[in-house]
């Protein structure tokens, strides 16, 4: 990308460039996507500030390669215009890349601070280009070749680490040696490595109506939409990875300040379709207000710091509700150039403190010390605070947003706008934005974390404030009502209606959501047949934002606090049987050793349990156990091609049986296991030394029995506890296999009593179960060719000496 920068500058004196703008600007598209994806892969093995320099560099190709691809096709008439177009995002990148770079060298990172430097630079030399021609391209065209240079050293030294396993690495190029300080934080779970970049964004919003304000550009205009459209894109982008590093408070800002971002690029555009300037709906940014003003208060209860920086834009809110014409007026232009100072000093906070030992205070450890005396509020804290109750997530819950955007879009509408201008009033990237893309966000993180009602609610409700949004207030509706459009609604309720019934049986919070979404569908309906009494719709949405904002704040409450003080209430309707009642099946986490321990007493006393393995989920129960052996086998409905199998934790619980064994098939145990590989063995009187008694005729057949070693710690820690284990597969049989712990009670319901949960299976694929009746004749066969293939079984038989 730089090298298509440098020759771009170098060309410049030249009557035609030798890259064309749109093609350039493509380009630069491109570039950034995979800037983008590097970066975010990046990211997984906490290299911040690599992450921080890729995710900048590519906002900055990507806004900047729009406006090229715009003045290639001419909608930039001359040099003014692309001056202003392009000053806002090169003032923006001039500074963040200088702080990158600051903080790269304060902590040694000297490759990726001289990349950063130089891309700063060379922002710096094109904004002095464009006021002044005193200033040549081949600054800019020079800087650009550093980066160059230096980008191919560090690319170099990358392939010659891959390449050598680890062992030559460049000076400067190693991102693993210095990233156990930043693991330590991430795996505390305080610290959103993208946080940084969010406000890198925020600040570059905020230059394109700061410099308005300054005098440094001279219009607001088309020219400056990619860069605003740019930042907001990157930001819901920063809201989902935010939610990957469980930062529900900061994702739901970035969701927040996205929607600013769309609606300063709408009433940028807004001119293409209409003369003058659109106006602002002042009661819902009164709302808008609120909402920033409460995330302030409870992040303010984790970071002091940043709940301050938050009020900026409680201010920046209420500057817009005060003046008419939003963000063309000087007032909220004002607040933009604070927000960009305050973003410029959050940036360089937070990357500091994710790099570096020493912190630049927020006073996070005051407020946590003033709350730990209090007996009333207590934080949640600890490593299973975002784990959900019956599944496994990487995000953390978005309930709190989705809530936020069912208020924003609520609000939003009580504004019935001009039929003859329905754009003037700016109420589309509240709604489609706020109510339509960011609650579809909520739903996917949702669905995610295994809340199937919860997704598919806010998944429903998304797509009918979009659609309800660009017809109402996009142009499309018009004065005319249609027949189809009221088909469409009722359609909607129909679905709404189920999902009012499902919730009888969640709990009363979400009963009252849905069903007062209910009434604002039946308003959309009353409205398109013509028959909407005055003022119901407005009393519908009110009614709506309101449930809501308690569903707001309950959520937020629930996810700082232990407790609840605001609760979301218990099910109207109890079902007994599979999720109902109050016995649910246990799950716990494999990682605890007393989650083992209570796996293991569950088995003692007859129960049946979920367990994880080197390949997929399986059921099990204690060999002592017929009960619970019989329970097993009846619960599976059991095939009789299919037996269950008996698992042990070392040879060591056969020693007392190994004469019954011969020599060749005690070796080949002794060198196939532990593994994913069963072996099939004849049944003889070795089965009584492990206290099998009358669970012996639900396992294997009259002939023979499959036994296995697992290579899991887990599981055969649980054995050592347990004493041998009877084991089938954790679904109904002839279905898939099961590879995840929230699956095996999806699957299984009442019939198991616990599940000891370890997230995803390490493999999709079940064990290989070899035939090893007739191994003595030299002879194995396979009743199933698993994980482990049939050659490598047939090479560790070959091996051993008695072969």
């Amino acid at each position: 990308g730089s090298l298509l920068l440098a020759v771009r500058f170098y060309s410049l004196p030249r009557a035609a460039p030798l890259i064309p703008s749109t093609a350039l600007g493509v380009l630069l598209l491109v570039l950034s996507s995979l800037l983008a994806y590097a970066g975010i892969q990046r990211s997984l093995r906490n290299a911040s500030l690599f992450l921080s320099l890729c995710l900048t560099i590519s906002v900055f190709w990507c806004g900047y390669g729009v406006v090229f691809i715009l003045g290639g096709q001419g909608v930039l008439n001359d040099t003014g215009d692309f001056r202003n177009a392009l000053v806002p995002g090169l003032v923006t990148f001039t500074l963040a890349l200088l702080i990158i770079a600051v903080v790269g060298f304060l902590c040694r990172e000297v490759i990726l601070a001289m990349i950063a430097s130089a891309v700063s630079l060379a922002s710096a030399h094109e904004v002095a280009m464009l006021y002044s021609t005193a200033f040549g391209s081949s600054a800019v065209a020079c800087n650009y070749m550093i980066v160059c240079l230096v980008g191919g050293y560090f690319a170099l030294g990358r392939i010659l680490y891959f390449l050598t396993k680890e062992k030559i690495a460049l000076p400067g190029t190693d991102l693993a040696k210095k990233k156990t300080h930043e693991q330590i934080q991430s795996t505390s779970g305080s610290m959103n490595h993208f946080a940084a970049t969010g406000l890198i964004l925020n600040m570059l919003s905020a230059s394109v109506f700061g410099c308005r304000l300054l005098g440094v550009t001279g219009k607001l205009f088309i020219g400056q939409v990619p860069w605003l459209w740019a930042a907001g894109i990157y930001q819901i982008g920063i809201c989902i990875l935010s939610y990957r590093a469980m930062d529900v408070l900061m994702a739901t800002f970035f969701g927040f300040a996205s929607i600013l971002k769309f609606a300063g690029g709408y009433c940028l555009l807004y001119p293409i379709w209409q003369p003058g300037e659109p106006s602002f709906p002042t009661p819902f940014l009164v709302v808008f207000s609120i909402l920033f003003a409460i995330l302030a208060l409870f992040l303010t209860l984790k970071s002091p710091v940043d709940g301050l920086y938050l009020l900026f834009y409680v201010a920046y809110c209420i500057a817009l509700a005060c003046r008419p014409k939003g963000f063309f007026e000087g007032g909220p232009q004002g607040v933009d150039v604070a927000i960009f100072v305050a973003s410029a000093l959050m940036t360089l906070i937070h990357l500091y403190n994710v790099k570096a030992n020493a912190k630049i205070p927020t006073g996070k450890d005051a407020v946590k010390a003033l709350l730990a005396r209090s007996s009333f509020l207590k934080l949640r804290e600890g490593a299973d605070l975002h784990a959900p109750y019956l599944g496994y997530s990487k995000y953390a819950d978005a309930e709190v947003l989705g809530y936020a955007c069912s208020v924003l879009a609520s609000f939003a509408i009580t504004m019935t706008g001009d039929p003859q201008a329905p754009l003037a009033t700016v109420v589309i990237p509240w709604v489609v934005v706020g109510g339509g893309i960011l609650k579809l966000l909520s739903g996917s993180v949702a669905f995610a974390r295994g809340k199937t009602l919860e997704s598919s609610a806010f998944i429903l409700y998304a797509v009918m404030w979009i659609i309800w949004g660009l017809t109402r207030y996009g142009g499309l509706y018009g004065t005319t009502r249609s027949f189809h459009a009221a088909v469409g609604i009722i359609a909607f309720m129909l679905f709404n209606g189920f999902i009012v019934f499902c919730t009888l049986f969640l709990n009363i919070a979400w009963f009252f959501y849905s069903l007062t979404f209910l009434l604002i569908a039946v308003s959309f309906l009353l409205d398109a047949i013509h028959a909407l009494p005055a003022g119901y719709d407005i009393a519908a949405t009110l009614i709506f934002g309101l449930v809501s904002f308690y569903c707001f704040l309950s959520a937020l409450f629930n996810s700082i606090f232990e407790g609840s003080c605001l609760p979301m209430g218990r099910p109207i309707v109890h079902l007994s049987g599979v999720g109902g009642g109050m016995t649910k099946c246990l799950h716990l986490p494999a990682r605890k050793a007393s989650s083992v321990k209570r796996i293991a007493d569950i088995l003692k006393n007859g129960g049946t349990c979920g367990i994880p393995t080197d390949t997929v989920y399986v059921l099990v129960a204690a060999c002592n156990r017929p009960d619970a052996v019989k329970k097993a086998h009846e619960s599976k409905r059991q095939a009789q091609d299919r037996p269950m199998s008996l698992w042990i934790s070392s040879l060591k619980q056969l020693e007392p049986a190994k004469h019954l064994f011969t020599p060749l098939l005690w070796d080949f145990m002794e060198a196939a296991w532990p593994s994913p590989i069963s072996l099939v063995v004849p049944r003889g009187e070795w089965v009584d030394f492990l206290g099998m008694k009358d669970s012996a005729k639900y396992v294997g057949t009259p002939q023979s029995i499959a036994i296995r070693i697992p290579d899991c710690s887990v599981t055969t820690h649980l054995i050592d506890l347990v004493g041998p284990i009877v084991v089938t597969s954790a679904n109904p049989t002839g279905e898939a296999d099961t590879t995840h712990h929230n699956q095996v009670y999806a699957k299984l319901g009442d019939k198991v009593d616990a599940v000891l949960c370890d997230g995803p299976s390490p493999e999709n694929i079940a064990s290989t179960v070899v035939d090893c009746t007739k191994i003595d004749s030299g002879n194995i066969g396979f009743f199933r060719v698993g994980i482990i293939p049939k050659s490598q079984v047939k090479l560790t038989l070959f091996l051993l000496p008695f072969s």
